[in-house]
């Protein structure tokens, strides 16, 4: 009976107070989408990220005349680390195949050449977690220590700049959501302040009829969860549109546009997030009032 009663009060207040309400649903989906597009930019360079990751790569230099079994054993034990996540062997005779396939019509470079200047190698790819300027200079720097390397290269500035990526990318979002979240609360709790307010005398004479401190504020949170609710909803109509205008029409000046995805996830995440913000907005109103 209590919710029964709840929701009905709700639904009475936010259909009584339409263009409060509707200015505030639109203010929250507003602020939401912001949030959208910029989760929607960072994924979509994260994914960038991911792919520089994937290409990162530390090259060991072997020395020359190693046997089968030694250049094994340096294999083995570089696989045996919890930094690599796999590793190819590159013979002096595959080396030069890929040379001279490089560069193709400039090969002539090559002629006179008695025998093969270039020595084996093995090209590791870092695990994920590990491609950063840190863990990649320790890698290269352990692995140089092993008995049978002659030299190392990793491209550090490689390194440097996948990690500043990924770094700045997690501070600007975590700022961006704290400010625009706040500012999502803000408006559940003038809102709501607004609201009970105009129901004063109406709430006055059900505390007379004995109703408790919950019973009261129950609408309210209500009432800020469906604010919250619809601003998301809103949020991501926006957001798809934004989306398809990007995929589907500046697609056709700038092609790599493309390859932009759109996080499915957001379409649960955004009504959640925004339920959640409007009720938390409601609490702190509520909370402030005396009942």
């Amino acid at each position: 009976m209590t919710f029964s009663y709840s929701f009905k009060s709700a639904f009475k207040s936010l259909c009584r107070e339409k263009w409060i309400n509707l200015l505030s649903i639109l203010t929250v989906a507003s602020s939401l989408l912001i949030i959208t597009l910029t989760a929607f930019f960072l994924y979509n360079v994260e994914i960038i990220a991911n792919s520089l990751s994937e290409r990162f790569s530390i090259v060991a230099y072997l020395k020359e005349n190693l046997s089968a079994e030694e250049t094994q054993g340096i294999i083995d034990t570089i696989k045996r680390r919890g930094d690599i996540a796999g590793l190819k062997y590159i013979s002096r005779e595959d080396a030069l195949k890929e040379l001279q396939h490089t560069l193709k019509d400039t090969g002539y470079i090559l002629e006179g050449l008695t025998e093969n200047p270039l020595s084996s190698s093995i090209e590791m790819k870092l695990k994920k977690d590990f491609v950063t300027p840190t863990s990649a200079k320790h890698a290269a720097g352990e692995i140089k220590k092993i008995e049978g390397i002659d030299e190392v290269y990793y491209g550090e500035k490689i390194a440097d700049a996948i990690h500043l990526l990924r770094r700045s990318m997690q501070n600007m979002s975590i700022i961006i959501f704290i400010t625009i979240s706040t500012g999502v609360v803000f408006v559940a709790y003038s809102t709501v302040k607004i609201l009970f307010y105009r129901r004063k005398e109406e709430i006055e004479i059900i505390k007379l009829l004995g109703a408790t401190k919950g019973f009261i504020r129950m609408p309210f949170l209500i009432e800020g969860g469906t604010i919250g609710f619809f601003g998301g909803i809103l949020g991501i109509i926006g957001a798809l549109l934004f989306y398809l205008a990007i995929t589907y029409r500046l697609s056709m000046v700038i092609p790599m546009l493309k390859t932009l995805v759109f996080p499915l996830e957001i379409l649960i995440l955004l009504p959640v997030t925004g339920i959640a913000l409007g009720i938390v907005g409601s609490v702190i109103a509520i909370g402030r009032l005396k009942l």
